[in-house]
């Protein structure tokens, strides 16, 4: 078995417009000074361009040496915005222009072939990074299906999966090409946002071996799905991990769909780790025994705690529930030789 790798952190949710936050220097510093050992790296041109990376080695190197100089290394590339706008039905394009540059606003074909280049950047930055695994969003073409009201006509969720395919497999080829895992956060809004919906994904793709999953229980527990249990069954397809809490405090007012409310005022929300109900300790045994090798990252999103008080508890929570894994059996010091022909006396085949 091999031990989790970590502490790390998520750089997204903490980049800003002043130092330390405002370069990816700054914030390496800033993350090593806390514990961190790793920092995951959002591909936003004010941290990290994308375009250079992919064709440039000596930019690569030079970021991998400024981090190593920080005391941190990159575990990680994310392209969530980017994977968002691989697939986004016309309901969200205005909501989802944002995420695009913008000369790219209200030109939803241009803006989705601009997505599907930047994931094929993405590929070869992390090549050129010598990193394994790299974590985008699905895109939704069916969200606005995920209650089955009004009725779904026969054979339409089964079009969405197979459009939804026809866009990621040429990506998925290239990270192939580039010996990258691309890891889809589970996460709803999207159109991969549970277990069965992946399967659905995974069927289209062919199983293709690059087509892997971020796990992230705060999610399951918004979906009141068994996150542990989902870790049984797909760990082999697990590469990622987020490290973030949440809770579900249901009422007689308000359940899973939180009744349009703000992240404060619904049953389930997010917290700063430990402060929520996921089961961390099941969670870094669960992955330790299926000898998961990537990284523990924190991804603090929290409508009640500051984001300095979340990222400074992050790192020591993260590093007291990595479990380094037994080199030797608890009771080893009771064994005995062995042979086979010791071993067929004792099951009495030798009489």
């Amino acid at each position: 078995m091999a031990a989790i790798k970590g502490p790390a952190i998520f750089l997204a949710q903490f980049s800003g417009d002043t130092a330390p936050f405002d370069t990816l220097e700054g914030m390496a510093k800033w993350a090593a000074s806390l514990g961190y050992k790793g920092i995951q790296v959002p591909t936003d041109p004010k941290l990290f361009d994308l375009e250079i990376a992919a064709e440039s080695q000596e930019y690569c190197d030079d970021i991998k040496a400024k981090c190593a100089a920080a005391g941190v290394e990159i575990t990680e590339l994310s392209t969530h915005l980017q994977g968002q706008l691989v697939a986004v039905h016309p309901a969200y394009d205005e909501l989802f222009d944002n995420f695009a540059p913008e000369h790219l606003h209200g030109k939803p074909k241009e803006r989705t072939e601009w997505a599907i280049n930047q994931l094929m950047l993405a590929a070869k930055a992390s090549k050129r990074l010598g990193l394994t695994a790299h974590v985008t969003f699905s895109g939704a073409l069916m969200w606005h299906l995920v209650y089955p009201w009004p009725q779904r006509p026969a054979g339409l969720v089964d079009e969405g999966f197979k459009e939804l395919a026809s866009r990621w497999k040429p990506i998925l080829d290239a990270f192939e090409e580039a010996g990258v895992d691309l890891c889809y956060e589970i996460h709803p809004g999207e159109d991969l946002h549970d277990g069965a919906t992946f399967e659905r994904f995974l069927e289209e793709v062919d199983n293709h071996p690059r087509a892997n999953i971020l796990f992230d229980p705060s999610h399951f527990v918004l979906q009141q799905l068994d996150y542990l249990d989902f870790i049984d069954r797909y760990h082999d397809r697990i590469k990622m991990f987020h490290v973030k809490d949440a809770e579900f405090n249901p009422n007689g007012r308000s359940g899973v769909y939180g009744g349009y409310q703000g992240w404060v005022d619904r049953p389930g929300r997010f917290r700063s780790l430990g402060d929520g109900q996921v089961d961390f300790k099941g969670i870094f045994t669960k992955l330790t025994q299926y000898g998961f090798e990537g990284w523990a990252v924190l991804e603090w999103e929290c409508c009640l705690k500051d984001s300095a008080q979340g990222a400074a508890e992050g790192a020591p929570f993260i590093a007291s529930h990595i479990i380094e894994p037994t080199k030797v059996a608890f009771d080893d010091f009771a064994g005995a030789g062995s042979s086979t022909e010791r071993n067929r006396r004792i099951l009495g085949l030798d009489k």
